[in-house]
């Protein structure tokens, strides 16, 4: 019976890896750049600017649980079927200059596989949640205005944080039922740029370096977003189309004892999102 639980259990690192494509967008970040400063507060003012998004990421890498050894190679299309609910969003409170960020997501999904003439059900979560400040060094102005009034910009931000990162995987086979977790948290530091490119147009780039043997060994975020200016329900906002790379390599000791649980993934893929004033 043991080894039937630790075989399923096994099973479930090599799901863990594929169900995880699911994951959607990690941040496109605001920036109060982009914002005409005549529709917000003063700059002394703090304002709140709202970023849902989805990220169709897809997995490459390895991943081990309980001795068992797994390739990841995952497509987003393959897992797609498997969710269940999934929950993400950045929220950013600035004054244009300084500014803290908060980013969350959370990924469920669940499925019924066979294993040795039996059926195991496995449930998956993943929750991961950012905590950043950042302080703008460097503003340019590029000449014209935006479709928001404001001048057209170059800007730099430094930016550092911490991210938290929580992998929980439910399995049961047989009548028996187990859980297993794993998380982890890295501080990073990195950059953010924003260009304006026409009245309409802007670029904003991000990219952050993290873990440092803190949490996991090395993380390496970087995404790009193209930007358009329009209203929604009355509100300035930019709709958002880019591309992301999220890469973690995390390793520890798992629930046996004697071996390790390492999750050594890159997740990159299309995001689509915006942005919106309140």
């Amino acid at each position: 019976m043991l080894t039937r639980r630790i075989a399923a259990t096994g099973r479930a690192a090599g799901y863990l890896a594929g169900t995880l494509s699911t994951m959607l967008v990690y941040s496109t970040p605001a920036r109060a750049a982009d914002f005409d400063q005549a529709r917000m507060a003063p700059q002394s003012d703090w304002t709140v600017i709202v970023s849902p998004y989805v990220w169709a990421a897809s997995l490459k890498g390895d991943a081990s649980l309980a001795g068992f050894e797994t390739d990841v190679d995952v497509p987003f299309r393959d897992t797609l079927d498997h969710l269940d609910l999934a929950l993400m969003g950045n929220i950013e409170l600035t004054n244009g200059q300084w500014g803290v960020y908060f980013d969350g997501q959370y990924v469920r999904t669940s499925q019924d596989e066979e294993l040795l003439s039996h059926e195991i059900g496995l449930d998956i979560k993943m929750t991961t949640l950012a905590f950043g400040a950042f302080y703008q060094v460097y503003e340019q102005e590029l000449g014209g205005n935006t479709a928001f009034g404001k001048p057209r910009t170059l800007s730099i931000e430094p930016t550092v944080g911490l991210r938290w990162t929580k992998l929980e995987a439910d399995v049961s086979v047989l009548g028996f039922n187990t859980s297993k977790s794993a998380d982890w948290t890295d501080p990073f530091v990195g950059l953010r740029v924003n260009a304006d490119l026409s009245e309409r147009w802007n670029l904003v780039a991000e990219a952050d370096v993290g873990g440092f043997d803190v949490g996991s060994k090395l993380s390496v975020n970087a995404q790009a977003y193209l930007g358009y200016r329009t209203e929604m329900f009355g509100q300035p906002t930019i709709l958002r189309a880019g591309y992301r790379l999220l890469y973690q390599d995390y390793e520890s000791d798992d629930f046996t004892g004697t071996n390790k649980f390492r999750w050594d993934v890159n997740q990159h893929g299309p995001v689509i999102g915006f942005s919106m004033l309140f």
